[in-house]
């Protein structure tokens, strides 16, 4: 049996968050449910914007009497500056960790995590696998397959779950969108946080158009934010992307209701020169 993969996600930081107020301050702040935090000791969310869009994207963990938010390495110091806004007199300490403590994946398979400060099943979809915080040196101690960013990232897009950065730009999507009410990413039983209105209204409504799909191709595609088209009509956008068994596969932000009429009418969906072939995640509730 092959081992599990183990991957040190360089591109991925930490901010911790404590203080008495802690708790309340986010649970009034992001999606995520802190209630099922506490439960569960991991839970998926994002701030968003005041008119719903999604602004930052992070995985959140339990750690001790304080919460860790996994976050794109790219935006971390512009999240710390938005929770500090927020903050106001709330007593909450706020502090970006430095580069010594990281962030690991574990998939296609379980494995102990030698020195690991925490472990858990990813809080999206379990079938992603483990996430570990821990030194930076421990993953010298792995006795798993020793693999990086690039492979978790085509092990994600394979599984259809999407991230921001990665496939969308913060501040120009809904959560919806995002698949993230289907990923664990959004309470819509807890009481109000930024944008609430807005995404409740949607999901009430159920009025949401555009979802990521998992798209893929035997030739190589676009860079991300490229156009999804078919019959000559836009359809959506190409997210990431990665080479997998000699096809390539991705992820694209489309309308479900052009991708369904294009099935109909026999059109296939091209983006650049490529043709490409979509399909539902197994998780996926919507059709």
């Amino acid at each position: 049996m092959p081992s599990p993969s183990f991957a040190h996600l360089t591109d991925r930081a930490l901010i911790r968050v404590s203080g008495p107020d802690t708790h309340h301050f986010l649970q009034n702040l992001v999606t995520a449910d802190m209630e099922a935090v506490d439960r569960t000791g991991a839970g998926s969310g994002a701030l968003l914007t005041p008119q719903g869009k999604i602004q930052f994207d992070f995985l959140i963990y339990k750690a001790g009497e304080a919460y860790l938010l996994d976050v794109p390495g790219a935006a971390a110091q512009d999240l710390l500056k938005r929770l500090t806004f927020y903050r106001l007199r709330a007593k909450v300490d706020l502090e970006l960790l430095d580069g010594e403590r990281g962030v690991f994946a574990i998939w296609d398979g379980s494995a102990e995590v030698p020195g690991a400060e925490l472990t858990v099943t990813d809080p999206r979809l379990g079938a992603l696998g483990l996430r570990a915080v821990g030194p930076v040196a421990m993953s010298a101690e792995m006795p798993a397959g020793r693999s990086d960013v690039a492979a978790y990232d085509a092990h994600r897009i394979s599984l259809g779950v999407p991230e921001g950065l990665k496939d969308y730009d913060y501040s120009d999507i809904f959560p919806h969108d995002a698949d993230l009410d289907q990923l664990n990413g959004v309470s819509f039983r807890k009481g109000c946080f930024v944008g609430q209105e807005v995404v409740s209204r949607v999901q009430h409504r159920g009025t949401a158009r555009k979802r990521f799909l998992p798209v893929e191709s035997s030739g190589a595609l676009p860079e991300k934010g490229a156009t999804v088209t078919a019959g000559g009509k836009s359809l959506g956008t190409l997210g990431s992307s990665a080479k997998v068994d000699g096809k390539t596969i991705a992820l694209a932000l489309m309308r479900l209701d052009k991708v369904a009429q294009a099935k109909e009418n026999g059109s296939p969906l091209q983006c650049g020169e490529a043709e490409l072939q979509a399909r539902l995640p197994d998780w996926a509730a919507f059709t």
